[in-house]
């Protein structure tokens, strides 16, 4: 597999990237046989899952959060008599009543040290066993085992790609910093002066295509400013040749006001999950396993701001048609005391990597020996795994 030359990056970059997707966020696809289909979004800031999902039948929890901890009677939406969800994820709701969701709760990487967001998402992303040890992405090294065509090269033409999907193997990434494409005549005589090097005008055409097709996603709106032209694009290239695609949601580092604060990130991780269903369609969304995580949790305790700070033990959000939903998954530690850790955090019971490892497994078959030797190194896997009868 051969990229595109490094010399023309700067033309890619320069031009193409603002023909291309106008979005905040770089989404990144890649191309494979197969029906079967994979997002991962990652939720940048280390999500609040005791508060997206809050276990409101646990002794105690709303004494540990006096301003944040919900109730049925105070709009909590009840799951299952013992968890809840936040109320600005209602439109989820649906999806959990159609088994098309579910929750992992109490979920971590092996980070334990400083809680930095900057080494825990690289741990999410990169999928090793300890910060910096991996230089590529799990999803890439992912790609290198799942059997798929040599046929397409990989276009980038992007400012800055992701972990999760950097490495090796070919991807085509979408990316824009810039909502201000350049006029038409401009894209006309650019066509023109490239239409004799297949490299750029395949680059060329795609990058329009992507173009027009975000654009007719919020044709009243300004382009680029919300998560469903992300999803939509995401929905729109997986009904394609595309079988995998990931971007991520930020806005989650809720130190401060974390009522007010939280609101937004939990409403756009609600809509990219309704807004990929709605553009695959029943018969692709049959086929479709989201994956949405979170870098780490947050404290059990609400801080002396009316928020919450950085923690261990988080929620990882699993939807798609191809998943049995309608529950919660993995083991429940419990908030007492003694069963929290270090005084202070959800004590993490599973593995991330194993939850995504068995994603992989189910959707592409990926092996266990690839999965534990080579895409997730120290991960315990096998067909035995908790998260496979997700």
């Amino acid at each position: 597999m051969t990229n595109v030359v490094l010399s023309r990056r700067g033309f890619l970059a320069s031009a193409c990237c603002l023909a291309a997707a106008p979005i905040f966020t770089p989404v990144t696809f890649a191309a494979m046989p197969g029906d079967n289909r994979f997002v991962t979004i990652v939720l940048r800031g280390a999500m609040d899952g005791l508060a997206l999902v809050q276990p409101y039948g646990e002794a105690g929890f709303s004494a540990l959060r006096p301003t944040l901890a919900l109730t049925p009677d105070t709009g909590l939406l009840d799951l299952d008599g013992h968890f809840g969800l936040h109320p600005v994820a209602a439109d989820l709701l649906p999806l959990w009543k159609n088994r098309e969701l579910a929750f992992v709760q109490a979920v971590s990487t092996p980070y334990r040290d400083q809680r930095s967001h900057f080494d825990g998402q690289d741990m999410l992303e990169s999928g090793g066993e300890h910060v910096q040890e991996e230089k590529t992405g799990w999803l890439n090294r992912a790609l290198a085992v799942i059997p798929r065509s040599d046929a397409r090269k990989a276009i980038d033409i992007n400012t800055s790609t992701e972990l999760i999907l950097s490495g090796p193997s070919n991807v085509d990434v979408w990316a824009s910093d810039s909502d201000l494409g350049p006029a038409k005549d401009e894209m006309q005589f650019l066509k023109r002066l490239y239409a004799g090097d297949p490299a750029f005008a395949k680059a060329m055409e795609e990058a329009t295509r992507a173009n027009a097709a975000s654009v007719m996603t919020e044709p009243d709106g300004p382009r680029g400013e919300k998560i469903a032209d992300i999803a939509a694009l995401a929905g729109k290239m997986l009904k394609g040749d595309y079988r995998i695609a990931s971007f991520s949601i930020t806005g989650w580092d809720t130190h401060v006001a974390q009522v007010g604060q939280f609101k937004r990130p939990v409403q756009d991780l609600a809509q990219a999950i309704t807004t990929l269903k709605a553009t695959l369609g029943p018969d692709i969304w049959a086929k479709t396993v989201v994956l949405a995580m979170t870098e780490f949790g947050r404290t059990v305790r609400e801080n002396g701001s009316g928020g919450t700070d950085h923690g261990t033990g988080g929620c990882a959000v699993l939807a798609g048609g191809g998943i049995n939903g309608g529950r919660m998954l993995g083991r429940w530690p419990g908030l007492a005391e003694p069963q929290l850790l270090d005084a202070r955090d959800l004590a993490p019971t599973a593995d991330v990597r194993e939850l995504a490892a068995a994603m992989l497994n189910r959707q592409f078959d990926v092996s266990a020996d690839d999965l534990t030797a080579k895409i997730f190194p120290g991960v315990s896997f096998d067909k035995g795994s908790q998260f496979l009868r997700a």
